[in-house]
């Protein structure tokens, strides 16, 4: 990875991308970087990952709730001031959000296994 100078994002300036869920709607505003990416991301009410990850990821929930489902089975669920961190191929998950949720998402090549 290479260096990042400081700088500071007003999130409100990133333009957000739609991604259908297999219900519902993710909306994601993105920082690429070499080797990093640095998401917010809402779910709509309803949303559910159209897909199982086994991408690794740091995960921080600012507003809302989602729960995270392991293709073992195991839930958890994230509320604001919650973190989950995972790294690549270390489980399969998707997630799910009844109400909606906010999340701080990055994710990049320091979290491969």
């Amino acid at each position: 990875m290479k260096s990042i100078p400081f700088f500071v994002t007003d999130w409100s300036e990133i333009k957000a991308t739609e991604h259908q869920g297999e219900t519902g709607t993710a909306f994601w505003k993105t920082l690429q970087y070499d080797g990093l990416r640095v998401r917010i991301v809402e779910y709509s009410p309803g949303y559910l990952a159209d897909h199982w990850c086994s991408k690794g990821h740091i995960v921080h929930c600012i507003e809302g709730q989602v729960e995270n489902q392991l293709k073992t089975g195991e839930t958890n669920t994230l509320t604001p001031g919650m973190t989950y961190i995972v790294t690549d191929d270390a489980s399969e998950h998707r997630s799910f959000s009844k109400t909606g949720v906010k999340l701080l998402i990055v994710d990049g090549d320091f979290l491969s296994a």
